[in-house]
């Protein structure tokens, strides 16, 4: 599959079938750890859950986005601020560690979509209720609940601003 179709043909799923098989899963996992990540820190952690008690919770933190449980496997991203802040201090725990989660995140879901599979970002959540259902510890903040699952449904591609209204020369205009 070409790139520019990965990019243009991937969509938000939230209806899924079928299993993910663990090969796929390590293998979109592998590829996540190449994303670039300030200072080579790659402050991230990704939770894997397969249990479906625990998926339900996550749906429920999620408040009810209940296609979250029907995933085969959710991952749940996230940040490792105190990675960063040795480094960074501040501007490492409240940036650079979320754009390293969220750029291994995207990797997730282009790579997912590459081996055939759906997902969908979820970025709605109660923060501390999926910290609680996981356990984790302070110094990881969840950033994205992905489910992942083969798809059943084919969403069209939504809408897209002209490029002329997003882009500016040399300064805002």
């Amino acid at each position: 599959m070409e790139f520019e179709e990965v990019i243009k043909k991937r969509r938000s799923i939230r209806s899924f079938k079928g299993e993910v098989k663990d090969e796929d899963l390590m293998h979109i996992l592998r590829l996540a750890q190449y994303a670039p990540s300030a200072g080579n820190l790659q402050a991230y952690e990704f939770i894997i859950v397969r249990d479906e008690k625990t998926k339900k919770e996550l749906a429920k933190a999620a408040f009810g986005q209940n296609f979250i449980s029907e995933g085969d496997v959710v991952i749940v991203s996230c940040a490792n601020k105190r990675r960063s802040s040795l480094r960074y201090g501040k501007r490492g725990e409240e940036l650079y560690s979320i754009q390293d989660a969220t750029l291994a995140t995207f990797i997730i879901l282009l790579s997912a979509y590459e081996r055939g599979y759906g997902t969908c970002w979820v970025g709605a959540f109660n923060e501390n209720k999926v910290s609680k259902i996981l356990n984790l510890p302070s110094y990881l903040r969840p950033i994205a609940i992905v489910p992942i699952g083969i798809p059943n449904e084919s969403p069209e591609m939504p809408p897209r601003f002209p490029l002329e209204k997003i882009i500016h020369f040399e300064k805002f205009q």
